[in-house]
Parts: structure tokens; C-alpha cells; sequence
């Protein structure tokens, strides 16, 4: 039976801070209406409620969720254990379709909807404050110093990005730098066995700036936790689009998944635990985001940490990947 004796820990970066290596994803919380597949108020609280129960400290959002809804429902089933937990949230898409301000990265946007975030998510601190996309239209030095603005006046803990090219987060890094203000101190990408283009763009990176590496879709968004021919029988593989967006079916990834497939076999074990046990083997991953709307999905997960692969194991699976098309933040 899984248990909190089963959560292992990690620091977030270079600050300090001590995670759960298990990063439970809140964009399932919310609002139906939203997204098919997403997880009213009550049954994101009882979600919640086990996974602090399994040790998991560490939980991310973003203030586009339900359009703030999943904020609010974290907020809510933190309250009084913000202490003993670690909280991430994004910003950037836009929040309000008539207001050309609520998204972006702008000064204007990002003190608007902060302060809405920090609002929702019960008044305490953001302890990552992340932005969701890069902003092209937005000078480096202008947004690191309007998020070091954040941090100095007690809004925010530490900066992270998300979802970027490895030159905008190098400009970054630098501007942040030469302006002596808060660096980023993390990068959540995408990353799977299916999707691996990090290795060659913002990991190396990540790397060499000791930053937390927070990988997002760990399981393909469901592709890796079931069969190539039975992923559309799903809720969300019935109705989640994006999901075929991305390039995890072309060149090698049905292959990648027959493979995790046979292994999940071979140990007894899910096909999602040993995707999930690969993406932890990179010494490099910090914490994998795991979006579930199930507690048995997510007791499963926790488990994966008690799954040890082989160098071969690790190599057998990584065989048949070829590079594809990036995918996530273009």
C-alpha cells in the first residue's frame, strides 16, 4: 500500500527550499465547463487531500485554469498548511477576452493579474511565480524587473519560467544579471519519453544555471499511460485536441510506447509508472508535474518513485526515438 514513507524530496534549485519529488499539476481543478475532464470543487478537494496525505508538498497552477477557478480551490484546501507547502503558479495567457491588459507580460498585465493570483490562492506569498510563455513584445529588463518588483515587496519568493526557446532564457538570465534583480530560478518544460526536444534546447542550459528543472506532461497528456490504440477511449482522449497536437505519435513514439507497454508487463506494473520512473532517473529532473483527476492515478504516481530502471532498461527505452518538431511554446 503506497504511502507518505514512499515520497522522496529534492531542493528547488539554488534557493533552498525542499520539494516533494512528485509535483502534483492543478490544471484538473476547476470548472467543467472549462474542460470536459476537469474536476469540480469537492472532488479536487478530496484529490488535494490525498495528496498531502501521500507527502506531496509541492503543487502547480496557473492563473488560466478555469480562469482562475483551480487558484481558488488551491487556496482553499492550503489554507493553514501554506507553512508546510510549496506553491507555484503562472501567468501570461489572456484572463479576460474585452481586456487587451489581462494577458501578456507587460508591467501593467503582470501586476493586475499577480495580485489577482496571490488573491485566489488565499493572500499568503507565491513561492514560484512563473511566466507561462515568453512575451516577444516585452524587453528583458523590462520583465525581470517588474517580477523582481514582486519579489521585493513580499508578493513572490522566486521566479521561474516556462515553455521558452534556450535564447530567451539565456537573454533573460543575462538582463537579469547586468540589472543586479532576481534571476529565474526554475524551467518547466515539456518532457516525456515521447517528447524529449529539452535535451536540446533549455536543459543543457538549465543545467549549467543550476536551475530546478520542473518537466510538464510527464506522461504525454495520457498517451504513455495506456496503449497507442486505446488512448481516444478515454474522457480526455475524446476530447482533449491538444493532445494530438503535439508530435508524440510521429517517428518513433508508438514504438516508445509499445516498449513502455511490454516493460509495464514484464514488472507488473502500469505503463504510466515506468514513464514516469524514466522521466525521475534524469538526475537533471527535479520535480515531473503529474495532472490526475483520479486518487488511484495519483497513488500510482507517487509509487513510480519505488521503481527502479536499469541503465538498460533507461537505454531500451530511449532507443527508438527520432527528434521532432518542437512542440509546447511555438
Amino acid at each position: 500500500m503506497v504511502s507518505a514513507d514512499d515520497m522522496e524530496y529534492t531542493s528547488l534549485g539554488t534557493t533552498g527550499i525542499e520539494v516533494s519529488r512528485i509535483c502534483l499539476g492543478c490544471m484538473s481543478f476547476g470548472d467543467p465547463d472549462w474542460r470536459e475532464w476537469v474536476l469540480p470543487p469537492d472532488e479536487g478537494h478530496e484529490l488535494l487531500e490525498r495528496a498531502l496525505e501521500l507527502g506531496v508538498t509541492f503543487f502547480d497552477t496557473a492563473n488560466m485554469y478555469s480562469k482562475g477557478e483551480s487558484e481558488r480551490i488551491l487556496g482553499e484546501a492550503l489554507e493553514g498548511r501554506r507553512d508546510e507547502t510549496v506553491v507555484a503558479t503562472k501567468g501570461y495567457f489572456q484572463m479576460n477576452d474585452d481586456n487587451p491588459h489581462s494577458g501578456g507580460l507587460s508591467r501593467k498585465a503582470l501586476r493586475q493579474e499577480l495580485a489577482a493570483s496571490v488573491e485566489r490562492l488565499g493572500g499568503e506569498p507565491i513561492d514560484l511565480y512563473q511566466i507561462h510563455r515568453m512575451d516577444d513584445s516585452v524587453a528583458p529588463e523590462h520583465l525581470m524587473r517588474t517580477l523582481d518588483d514582486a519579489v521585493r515587496n513580499g508578493q513572490v519568493h522566486h521566479l521561474g519560467a516556462s515553455s521558452m526557446w534556450a535564447r530567451d532564457l539565456a537573454r533573460t538570465q543575462e538582463a537579469a544579471e547586468r540589472a543586479g534583480v532576481e534571476p529565474f530560478v526554475s524551467m518547466q518544460d515539456h518532457y516525456n519519453l515521447v517528447y524529449r526536444e529539452g535535451e536540446r534546447e533549455t536543459f543543457p542550459l538549465a543545467e549549467r544555471e543550476n536551475l530546478a528543472v520542473l518537466p510538464w506532461s510527464p506522461l504525454a497528456r495520457g498517451y504513455l499511460a495506456r496503449p497507442d490504440d486505446e488512448v481516444g477511449r478515454t474522457e480526455r482522449g475524446e476530447t482533449e485536441t491538444r493532445l494530438y497536437g503535439h508530435p508524440y505519435r510521429e517517428r518513433g513514439g508508438p514504438a516508445v510506447n509499445d516498449r513502455i507497454e511490454q516493460l509495464a508487463t514484464e514488472r507488473g506494473v502500469k505503463m504510466a509508472q515506468i514513464a514516469l520512473a524514466w522521466v525521475l532517473s534524469k538526475e537533471f529532473v527535479t520535480s515531473p508535474i503529474v495532472g490526475t483527476t483520479s486518487v488511484e492515478h495519483l497513488e500510482e504516481a507517487v509509487e513510480a518513485l519505488t521503481i527502479d530502471l536499469s541503465a538498460s532498461d533507461v537505454e531500451w527505452l530511449e532507443e527508438p526515438y527520432e527528434a521532432v518538431r518542437v512542440s509546447g511554446h511555438v
